[in-house]
């Protein structure tokens, strides 16, 4: 259908309007994230929000995992998120605890915190960084032309980009309108959530595929399967719970004054693309799957952190524009297992015989070592190793926060990270590697007197130098001489 842009940008109209290097739709936690990312780094950013207001009308994600706190730790602010949330084991595999408390992490646990509170969190970040988010916006088009891509709003207003980025969910009206199919599953199974009030405490646990805990403010936390998948479009209320409590429990306990009530599937689908042109995708507008594990969130922010440092290297001009074609090899894998798992957990959680017994078998599984760490690992994003070639076994792994030697004393190595910059960190004595790391790279030279051991790989030997990326991941390992740095420094830093 013919609108406003048609024909804008490609020399026949002109106009005013406000132009930006990156803008972002959607400011939930992947659009915050890379928001801040880009500011970071210096990027001309804005994000276009349709909420009028930050607040959530349910929690949706609960808490955040370990890798997703160590994040947050390289950029200086997991303090913020620890000192409200409560520090726990949170790994989970369809209902199977799993304890990472042994992990050769400085953060061997996750951190139970709904995702309203993350966002209220995230906001005020944001916020100081001077991020603009511009609240009731909608997306109504967009054109994508050979050097920037036009949006349209349903109100009229035109913005420019050099680039788009859809972090606006499951539902994106930017991946819809990027032609980027969206492959997976429907939904077989439905749930429905909520936190109430209860004349009669329930006793706590999983039951009929879901389960009854304490939630905040001395509400019952519901989360139960409703048999009837046709209602899973409709907008539950305080009578459909009372009805799911009914069924499961002979009693619905009085339930009443809800603080919010919802509905999720087990709906799976990944882009199949993240990228189309001058269009990417990061969050739920990305990959959608059953809340199991409670991966969503984290995987969102951790797009965003993947995607924004490239992001801002292209549109300064310092990396090509090839460097982005990395984030969909880097990420899509990881998403896809996510997806993979979410699938066998909903598998297990079926009520009938034959799935109980496959669950009790998995259970004993995940009660040995090595199956509970290869799991756990998995579900709390530690185990997460790009293909960025063969070599040392650092290579494409998170580094880890090392408690450094240096010459200004004692310092952590996710320290370096704060302000998004790459480091180069060069032990012993430095002979051989000489680089000249500019605005884009720190170098430094340190002593490190502990041992290298990473999550499941277990110890590896310990490297002469290594170049960290601004997202926290081994780009190059080397030995006494700096052989492939130069061609790390150029692919990853533009250098």
């Amino acid at each position: 259908m013919a609108g406003p842009l048609e024909g804008w940008g490609d020399g026949g109209v002109s106009t005013d309007m406000d132009e930006h290097a990156v803008v972002i739709v959607g400011a939930g936690p992947a659009g915050m994230m890379l928001a801040a990312e880009l500011t970071l780094a210096g990027a001309d950013v804005v994000v276009l929000e349709r909420r009028a207001t930050a607040d959530l009308e349910s929690p949706r994600a609960r808490g955040l995992h370990s890798r997703t706190i160590e994040v947050l730790d390289q950029r200086g602010i997991a303090e913020r998120f620890l000192a409200e949330g409560q520090a726990m084991q949170v790994q989970a595999f369809a209902g199977v605890p799993l304890d990472i408390s042994d992990f050769p992490s400085r953060h061997p646990y996750g951190l139970a915190l709904l995702q309203s509170h993350f966002e209220r969190i995230l906001a005020g970040w944001i916020d100081e960084l001077g991020v603009r988010v511009l609240r009731e916006r909608e997306v109504a088009q967009i054109a994508q032309h050979d050097d920037h891509v036009l949006v349209e709003l349903v109100d009229g207003v035109l913005l420019r980009a050099q680039y788009l980025v859809g972090c606006d969910g499951g539902r994106s009206t930017v991946r819809k309108q990027a032609g980027i199919e969206f492959a997976g599953w429907d939904a077989t199974t439905c749930w429905i959530t909520t936190e109430v009030e209860v004349a009669d405490m329930p006793p706590f646990g999983l039951r009929g595929g879901g389960g009854v805990g304490p939630a905040e403010n001395g509400r019952v936390g519901v989360t139960l399967v409703e048999p009837d998948l046709s209602r899973r479009d409709a907008e539950p209320t305080i009578d459909d719970v009372r009805a799911a409590l009914v069924r499961v429990d002979g009693t619905d306990y009085g339930a009443h004054t809800p603080r919010y009530v919802s509905r999720f599937t087990d709906v799976t689908r990944q882009a199949v693309s993240y990228r189309s042109g001058r269009v990417l995708l990061a969050g739920d507008s990305a990959h959608v799957h059953a809340p199991l594990g409670g991966q969503g969130l984290n995987l969102g922010v951790q797009d965003a952190v993947n995607l924004g440092w490239k992001l801002a290297q292209v549109v300064s001009g310092s990396s090509p524009d090839a460097l982005l074609d990395s984030y969909h090899a880097e990420r899509h894998p990881v998403a896809a297992r996510v997806l993979n798992n979410t699938m066998a957990q909903r598998a297990l959680g079926a009520a009938d015989d034959r799935s109980g017994a496959l669950r009790g078998f998995v259970t004993e599984l995940l009660a040995m070592d090595e199956p509970r760490r290869h799991t756990a690992a998995m579900i709390s994003g530690l185990d997460i190793a790009y293909d960025l070639g063969d070599g040392h076994l650092l290579l494409g792994r998170r580094a880890p926060d090392l408690d450094l030697v240096t010459t200004d004393g004692p310092r952590r190595l996710y320290e370096y990270l704060h302000d998004a910059r790459a480091v180069l960190v060069v032990l012993g004595d430095g002979s051989g590697v000489n680089v000249d790391g500019g605005d884009r790279l720190q170098v430094v030279e340190a002593s490190y007197p502990g041992a290298w051991e990473l999550p499941v790989v277990g110890a590896v030997p310990a490297p002469a130098a290594l170049l960290v990326r601004p997202d926290g991941y081994v780009a190059w390992v080397g030995d006494r001489t700096d052989t492939g740095l130069g061609a790390a420094l150029s692919t990853w830093c533009g250098l």
